[in-house]
């Protein structure tokens, strides 16, 4: 191929404590040319998820760890420009797991998110949030783990953020009173207004656990957690009998050393309500991926699911954009367009 060097972001080393800029580097290669089913394709949008601390860190259950010196993971959407599969095309526009880099030489299938072209009417922001990976463990998470039913309340932590905002509209979807916990008014104000939460909470300005009392005085019957840390706690302590935890992710806790990670203190309220916590992986799902792009594409279009992103520019800006999502100010699918 004739194309210019590839520009890419490789980690650096393994952060310790919040991650920063400095735990990645610069680097170039050569792009090399596609192999037998595989493509090379031109990236345009990367995407950011808070899981993405755990892929460079040695933590059992996020598959392969990512090597020093390798390029970090990230989805992302492009443009095919050469090709050796049959199923693809130069010129079509796809999505899949790209990582941090200008080009992406990628096998179209055996992947977690196999290579996919993007429908008609289908925007670099809609695939890579209600589609992507944030709307796909929104849709698992909630449907398969949470199993809410009508007349249930439902509460979600980190609500405002992609897969916590879309988790909470499924439930509503599924005939349930919802309840966001978010930080600061303007997330608050976008979960009820916007995205039809019937509460909000902000965690920053108000006493999370009484709120809950107030608002769920009957108890929460499924809790679906993207934080950990005192808003599980204060969530635990107003589970109703019977009741279901999720746990998402633990975004308060990924930026701390694990010696220092504790614990709920109040974890027995599972066993005294009686209720259940459960942890769950994409990847369990993966065979089921259609069936749930096909559902949640066809709320988004019937105006039943909205979704916010915020999109950051350039390059030089990848590794700083990833920061944005451990100190609060994305609201909705953090992306990076670098083309």
């Amino acid at each position: 191929m004739s194309n210019p060097a590839n520009r890419q972001w490789v980690l650096a080393r393994r952060p310790e404590g919040m991650i920063s800029v400095d735990d990645f580097a610069p680097a170039t290669s050569d792009i090399a040319e596609p192999l037998d089913g595989q493509l090379v394709v031109k990236v345009t949008h990367i995407a950011y998820e808070p899981a993405m601390r755990g892929w460079v860190r040695e933590i059992p259950g996020h598959g392969a760890n990512l090597p020093i010196g390798g390029v970090m993971k990230a989805s992302g959407v492009g443009e095919v420009v050469a090709s050796r599969h049959p199923e693809f095309q130069p010129g079509d526009k796809v999505s899949g797991m790209f990582g941090w880099q200008q080009y992406a030489v990628v096998d179209a299938v055996g992947q977690l998110l196999p290579v996919q072209k993007m429908p008609a009417g289908v925007t670099e922001e809609m695939a890579l949030s209600v589609l992507g990976i944030t709307g796909l463990t929104a849709y698992f998470g909630m449907l398969d783990v949470g199993k809410p039913r009508a007349g249930d309340t439902v509460v979600v932590s980190g609500a405002a953020g992609a897969t916590g905002s879309i988790a909470g509209q499924i439930a509503r979807i599924a005939g349930c009173r919802v309840i966001g916990i978010a930080g600061g008014a303007e997330k608050c104000a976008w979960l009820t207004d916007e995205a039809g939460f019937d509460a909000a909470i902000d965690y920053k300005n108000e006493d999370v656990s009484a709120r809950l009392q107030a608002l769920a005085p009957k108890g929460i019957n499924v809790f679906y957690d993207n934080v950990g840390g005192a808003i599980l706690e204060a969530a635990l302590d107003n589970i109703a009998i019977g009741s279901r935890i999720v746990i998402c992710g633990g975004i308060s806790g990924y930026n701390v050393a694990d010696d220092a990670a504790v614990g709920p203190r109040n974890y027995m309220r599972i066993v005294n309500s009686p209720s259940t916590m459960s942890g769950f992986l994409l990847g369990q799902f993966s065979a089921r991926f259609d069936e749930a792009r096909e559902q949640l594409g066809a709320w988004a279009r019937e105006g039943k699911i909205r979704f916010s992103v915020d999109v950051q520019e350039g390059f030089d800006n990848v590794p700083a954009t990833l920061l944005r999502l451990f100190h609060g100010q994305n609201l909705g699918k953090q992306l990076c367009r670098i083309a």
